[in-house]
């Protein structure tokens, strides 16, 4: 959350910082501001709103070589022009952009102003710039660390002084920082969107350590001493972040669905012994057998791609599995035990919460893999071994083909673990040649849009739905609540099918639509009983079910999607409520990109 750009270079740092930050936009858009060194002062211009307001509003005369920028996710102050980064310390001196939470920022605060400076906003970020300012020390690094010494919380910062006018200093706790690294040039930034236009040479600070960028290179270092950094290669262009002709990144992100999937399972099905191959994971078969349980930790959908993931290993594997909030986990001094299997998933890999649950696995001595999109980012650091999604870069706040990529990726070690235990050989090829048709199936089910976007528009009109499904349909019908909820903003609120007579029944009537997810399975009487339950208190009904099936009651939509095996059904029938969603926001004259109050990578408490 909340956009970092950096540059120093030959070049005017201005346009490269807007641009970077139009890049960065989905991680946080209440506000946008830059800063640029000139030889006198550091020239500051913020503005209320998305970067295109702050690029409307730039001074023409604008001029100067090293510059930071920030757009803004507001956690420490409410929207406002005073409280946009970046915040300059009360002598014009030092400039500090800043993503994360100062959690001693109150009482710094306090002693600050004991001590007779005045504060402009009401940010955290505030509080590091006059640290940094009245440090004792002769240079820049000194001074940031002599003002990270007394700080506590998350950070990743970038820092411009007027005094040391050829250099920014960054340093990493908790939220990222990357240097992009060009010719006779350098980037900054907290994702690496913001640099593949200018270099895909970059390098990823790690927790507790800090960089010194010049024009002419870099040098990390630590408290304690200076650390060695090799620059790797970012696999994703510039022309994957553009939309293209597309209306949305969503709409665009939909569509690449099928080839997403196709490059997820590239290289890795293995035919001659009907399982899959999982160098990544970087374990044999032999430890593979000795785990006894899997535990899956994540957030937001990447929780419910988990509860996808540990039905179809249980299923499979015949191993306990289960998926659990990793925002919970965390708190609640859980028990790790050293046969248990422990997953991690995020699609950017740098989920806050999921990352701090990762760490402390780690410290326990527990065995973690991880499930995400980004090469290089701090979970995919931090895991034993993993499994890259490679869906490719995804810019739209609502997660679609990297979530469709985490349920591919689940039925990969679903599959992996299963061979190595009770699957058979007949069991093993039947898998495998249904994961091969995915990319076909979705391709019929993104088709047949113009109807789902009929359905999407009256469904745009209830104040309030649920969403129902049962087993294997339940994770389908929270992620199509979610989904719904976070871009069309009306309320929809996911149940299993068997709870509605304990509760929620009592709401159902003609003005809450259900959506239900009705697989043709072995449940497939029990679930057309429940819409039987629906009708019969007048509820309309929207049902996402296979063809042919008898749903012995009158329902005013059905959508139908291609079948699969009944392990792989919940990745297709969740692709219809993403496109539900999509266009019901689209009708209601949302921005459908970026939601409001959300940002798109989480990397705060």
């Amino acid at each position: 959350m909340c956009g970092i750009v950096g540059y120093v270079g030959p070049k005017p740092a201005a346009p490269i910082l807007v641009d970077g930050l139009a890049r960065l936009e989905y991680r946080g858009y209440d506000s946008a501001g830059v800063a640029v060194l000139a030889p006198q002062e550091i020239r500051l211009h913020r503005d209320v709103g998305r970067v295109r307001e702050l690029e409307a509003t730039l001074p023409k005369r604008f001029g100067g070589k090293v510059g930071i920028g920030h757009t803004r996710w507001a956690t420490h102050g409410a929207p406002s022009e005073r409280n946009a980064h970046p915040q300059l310390s009360a002598d014009g001196r030092v400039a500090v952009v800043h993503n994360g939470i100062i959690d001693n920022a109150g009482p710094l605060r306090a002693e600050l102003a004991a001590d007779g400076v005045v504060f402009g906003s009401d940010t955290d970020t505030e509080v590091l710039a006059h640290l940094i300012a009245r440090a004792a020390a002769t240079t820049l690094e000194d001074a940031v660390l002599a003002a990270l010494a007394q700080v506590d919380g998350t950070y990743g910062i970038a820092v411009a002084d007027l005094d040391h006018p050829d250099r920014l200093v960054v340093a990493r706790n908790g939220s990222p920082i990357i240097i992009g690294v060009g010719e006779r040039e350098m980037h900054v930034a907290s994702d690496a969107a913001a640099l593949v236009r200018y270099t895909r040479q970059v390098v990823h600070l790690d927790d507790g350590e800090l960089a010194t960028v010049r024009a002419d290179g870099y040098q990390t270092f630590t408290r304690e001493a200076r650390t060695t950094k090799t620059a790797i290669t970012v696999d994703w262009s510039s022309g994957e972040y553009d939309k293209g002709s597309h209306e949305h990144f969503m709409r665009k992100e939909i569509l690449e669905q099928p080839e997403a999937v196709r490059r997820c399972l590239r290289g890795r099905l293995d035919e001659r012994f009907h399982t899959v191959r999982l160098g990544g994971l970087e374990m044999d078969a032999r430890e593979a057998r000795e785990f006894r349980r899997v535990k899956i930790l994540g957030c937001g959908s990447a929780y419910y791609a988990g509860q996808v993931g540990a039905q179809f290993i249980e299923e499979l594997a015949r191993i306990p599995a289960d998926a659990e909030p990793a925002s919970e986990f965390r708190y609640r001094n859980p028990v790790i035990e050293k046969d248990t299997l422990y997953v991690a998933v995020s699609q950017s890999g740098e989920t806050y919460d999921t990352l701090v649950a990762v760490q402390e696995l780690k410290r326990k001595g527990g065995r973690v893999i991880g499930l995400v999109n980004v090469v290089g980012s701090s979970i995919a650091r931090e895991c034993d071994g993993g499994i890259y999604l490679h869906a490719g870069p995804e810019v739209a706040v609502a997660s679609t083909k990297a979530l469709t990529n985490m349920d591919v990726a689940f039925a990969l070690l679903g599959i992996h673990l299963g061979r190595v235990r009770d699957v058979s050989p007949a069991d093993g090829r039947r898998l495998l040649a249904a994961m091969q048709r995915l990319p076909e199936q979705i391709e019929s089910i993104v088709a047949d849009e113009e109807h789902l976007a009929d359905v999407a528009t009256r469904l745009a009109q209830a104040p309030s739905l649920f969403f129902v499904g049962r087993t294997r349909g339940y994770p389908v019908a929270r992620e199509g609540a979610q989904k719904f909820k976070e871009i069309s903003y009306r309320h929809a609120e996911a149940y299993q099918t068997s709870e509605l007579k304990h509760g929620p029944l009592a709401l159902v009537g003609p003005n809450l639509p259900t959506v239900a997810i009705v697989p043709d399975d072995e449940l497939l009487e029990r679930n057309v009983g429940a819409l039987h339950e629906i009708t019969a208190r007048s509820g309309p009904l929207c049902v996402v079910t296979h063809d042919g099936v008898d749903l012995g009651v009158p329902a005013k939509d059905v959508i139908t999607v291609p079948k699969s095996e009944p392990e792989l059904d919940p990745l297709l029938l969740t692709i219809p409520l993403q496109i539900l969603a999509y266009h019901a926001a689209r009708t209601l004259g949302h921005d459908v990109d970026k939601p409001r109050n959300l940002a798109k990578s989480v990397t705060v408490e």
